[in-house]
């Protein structure tokens, strides 16, 4: 049996990484979850162990020292990071696997990993991606300014990426991604032992 795929997604705040992957765990319930540990407060009714490991940063830095983080970044001061066990695992067992990462998170795990598909979800416009993230009223007209920047610093990143898909319809985006699953699974990479099992028969 071969290892499960990892399926990184990555693009900038408020182009609805989320939504998306709500998405498409509704299309394929198989996907297994990893779940990002992070040092900043939870936001609304976020709980532990649901959308994040919510960490100190004492505890996260001992998390990375102990190799228990296999990636992580710091965005707008605070950590993100993957850890390490829950995700071999559930690779191992053949089960792929999807993660909502920072860019550098996806481009350092697809250094570490060869099942990892890495991809980039764009925003449709810029514009567009301002009104998402004004529209949340959370954020100061500052710290909006700040990700816009940093969003523009990320699309940069793109290219690094196996794949790129434009969120500006949370569905077909989904289809998009579960297409690139069932194309990568058929690659010959991951089918050649079916190949060598029919040569030696």
């Amino acid at each position: 049996m071969s290892n499960g795929l990892i399926v990184s997604i990555s693009g900038p705040s408020g182009v609805g990484k989320g939504t998306v992957i709500a998405k498409l765990r509704e299309m394929i319930p198989a996907f297994g979850q990893s779940i990002s540990a992070t040092s900043r407060a939870p936001r609304g009714a976020e709980k532990d162990g649901v959308e994040y490991y919510f960490k100190t940063k004492e505890e996260f830095e001992a998390l990375i020292a102990e190799g228990e983080i296999i990636e992580y970044d710091v965005y707008v001061g605070n950590y993100y990071g993957t850890p390490l066990t829950p995700l071999i695992t559930m690779s191992g067992k053949g089960q792929d696997v999807l993660l909502d990462l920072t860019v550098a998170g996806s481009l350092a795990l697809k250094e570490k990993f060869d099942e990892t598909v890495t991809i980039f979800l764009l925003p449709p416009t810029l514009k567009e991606l301002r009104s998402r993230l004004t529209g949340r009223g959370t954020e100061t007209e500052e710290l909006v300014d700040k990700r816009m920047a940093q969003a523009k610093t990320e699309i940069a990143s793109a290219p690094k990426f196996d794949y790129v898909v434009t969120n500006d319809d949370v569905d077909r985006a989904a289809e998009e991604i579960a297409a690139i699953v069932e194309a990568e699974h058929a690659r010959y990479v991951r089918r050649s032992k079916e190949v060598d099992t029919l040569l030696a028969e």
